[in-house]
């Protein structure tokens, strides 16, 4: 796995230990888009917002990078997920703010806004 702070750029070998669900879950966390490459072949990549694993078919959803969706995917029709997407939450920890706001102090004297 890369970088413990991001999952940027994963493509994890799924069996041998790490199983469709850990990643499925690791996904479903990632505040990112992933590529699914499903059995057949094809790739869909998106934004991975709910999964279903405790049903008689356990699926995923997502939406594609063009917003098109939902877009229902069986478990049993992933081969791989590759977290591609730039990690949008990288960095904007509560500890990142406070380094910012440390800086807006001495800069200007003011913190910054609570979305910074």
């Amino acid at each position: 796995m890369p970088d413990e702070t991001t999952l940027e750029g994963w493509a994890p070998e799924i069996g041998g230990g790490l199983t469709l669900a850990e990643v499925v879950e690791r996904a479903f966390d990632y505040r990112g888009n992933v590529t699914v490459v499903r059995t057949d072949g094809a790739e869909v990549e998106g934004y991975l917002f709910n999964r279903a694993r405790e049903v008689p078919a356990p699926f995923v959803q997502m939406y594609d990078r063009n917003g098109d969706g939902p877009l229902t995917i069986l478990y049993a029709e992933i081969r791989a997920i590759r977290f591609t997407g730039k990690d949008m939450a990288a960095g904007n920890s509560y500890a990142a703010w406070l380094r910012a706001r440390d800086a807006a102090k001495t800069t200007s004297g003011a913190p910054p806004a609570a979305g910074a």
